[in-house]
């Protein structure tokens, strides 16, 4: 996220109005005070404070603003038929609920466990447990399909390099402004079972919801452990420099460099999992703090930045997931949050 702009900006932008700015009041609060926050519906001409719309805007949109009223997204009624959730997600359908975890496998998980319980500095990471009902899973898909499809977005479960965007050679830990941590073999082996369990059906236990204020947000549709694998964030790989003045309220830091001209985002307007709509907490209030049950971790995972959410503590079902906007940086400003 980027900082507001000025008021100088929001008046040349909202010269359409047909009401001056110092006339208009905030539809949400009722104040016609801090006139540099506020934006003007170019349909309605209705004002609303940046810090009251949910999800918030933190800078002035290029073009055309319509406010939540008029800008109601069509939420798409998505079929839960299973063949078009598989071609939806693309699931492998030999595969789809069939995955059982070898000895080998199974092996690995019940010593991963023993060691959590017994030596929990080592802070294994688990897999996420699907719901094991098929059905359920596929009331879950079609959650996340409804959103996409709203959105207009493509589903993606990994970071995609797209022509004129930075391209993945950019995409170095080694550039890391002051280390990267690597993630071990054990937490790698742990990701790939996730990774394996979605390309065959097996879903996390997660719905889309639609909140009125904040928007598209997501639940925990079962309890859910500390240290539970949620998912790892994904979309467009871009230079930070590119996106200065992007209106896109998803945006992850992914590579932050000495060099701000090789800083490198996560941008998942166009292609993303549920990830983009798992919103960021203000985590610098006790109230923010208190709601926060995930944690955004960077990884070098063979060579390459990614970023994963993951619980930081036990997740109750129905709980709405809240993770960290700034992790440990303090880079962007939070007071307006949720």
């Amino acid at each position: 996220m980027f900082p507001s702009s000025s008021s100088r900006m929001i008046r040349r932008r909202r010269t359409e109005a047909t009401k001056p700015v110092d006339d208009t009041c905030c539809e949400s609060c009722g104040s016609g005070d801090s006139p540099a926050e506020l934006l003007l519906c170019d349909k309605c001409d209705r004002g609303y404070h940046m810090f009251c719309l949910r999800p918030i805007l933190v800078s002035v949109p290029r073009g055309s603003w319509f406010c939540p009223p008029c800008s109601k997204p069509n939420l798409t009624s998505f079929p839960l038929v299973q063949t078009k959730i598989i071609d939806f997600f693309r699931i492998e359908r030999n595969n789809l609920s069939t995955h059982k975890p070898t000895n080998q496998e199974s092996r690995k998980r019940k010593k991963r466990s023993s060691c959590i319980s017994m030596k929990k500095k080592l802070r294994r990471l688990l897999p996420f447990v699907p719901t094991q009902d098929p059905n359920r899973r596929l009331q879950q898909m079609a959650s996340l399909a409804t959103a996409l499809t709203a959105t207009r977005t493509e589903f993606s479960d990994k970071l995609t390099y797209t022509p004129g965007m930075a391209p993945r050679s950019a995409n170095s830990p080694a550039l890391e402004r002051e280390g990267m941590q690597v993630m071990s073999r054990e937490d790698s082996e742990t990701l790939n079972l996730c990774k394996k369990m979605l390309e065959g059906g097996e879903w996390p236990p997660l719905m889309v919801v639609f909140d009125p204020q904040e928007g598209f947000t997501v639940e925990a549709d079962k309890s859910i452990k500390d240290l539970t694998i949620i998912t790892e964030y994904t979309g467009d790989v871009d230079y930070l420099k590119n996106r200065e003045n992007d209106d896109g309220d998803s945006i992850m830091t992914l590579l932050s460099t000495s060099d701000p001209n090789k800083s490198l985002v996560i941008c998942p307007d166009k292609r993303g999992n549920i990830a983009r709509f798992i919103n960021g907490i203000n985590n610098h209030t006790q109230e923010g703090k208190r709601k926060q049950n995930l944690k955004s971790v960077r990884f070098n995972v063979n060579g390459e930045c990614r970023v994963l959410l993951i619980a930081n503590r036990d997740i109750r079902r129905g709980e709405r997931l809240y993770y960290n906007y700034n992790g440990y940086e303090q880079e962007y400003p939070t007071e307006n949050f949720l």
